[in-house]
């Protein structure tokens, strides 16, 4: 380290430079003060965000499929009070396996998205974003979650943060 003003050698912890008697400038801190706080804080927020995207992916897979095993019975006439009123459908097994795709696809992007994100790892924030944006019309708790998705992971602050977040 040199003195700005005379060039001289200085030894680090000097208040003042020896020769000409200019004062050495403070050494910035390294780190800003409450970071280590909000990084922790945030970590927490990852953390909840990942296991309620778990509980709601496994829900999703409960729920479809009640409601695809009613759906399929439905469209096979399975139920007494039908017989007769029910007409023949030819598309029905079609709509069913479309309805299979989307269900696993939609859950299976949710449980991936929690992975993701109680990982932290760099790639759980964009699956976790396209996923809010994929439940996002599932009133109301797809929406909830996709609005508390996109709170905590867009924006420059919450790119940063995530970013700074460690693997786990």
């Amino acid at each position: 380290m040199y003195c700005s003003a005379c060039g001289n050698a200085l030894v680090p912890g000097q208040a003042a430079c020896p020769r000409c008697g200019r004062p050495m400038a403070m050494a910035a801190p390294p780190a800003i003060p409450g970071f280590q706080f909000e990084l922790s804080s945030y970590a927490s927020k990852m953390r909840s965000l990942s296991v309620v995207w778990f509980i709601y992916g496994v829900l999703s897979v409960a729920f479809g499929l009640v409601a695809m095993a009613f759906a399929d019975a439905v469209l096979r006439g399975k139920f007494s009070w039908m017989h007769g009123q029910m007409p023949p459908l030819w598309m029905g097994p079609a709509i069913l396996h479309f309805a299979w795709v989307f269900l696993l696809a939609r859950s299976g992007l949710a449980l991936v998205a929690g992975w993701g994100l109680m990982h932290r790892a760099p790639w759980g924030r964009i699956v976790a974003i396209v996923a809010a944006f994929a439940n996002i019309w599932k009133f109301p708790f797809g929406t909830a979650l996709a609005i508390w998705t996109l709170v905590m992971l867009m924006g420059y602050r919450n790119t940063t943060l995530y970013e700074q977040l460690p693997e786990v």
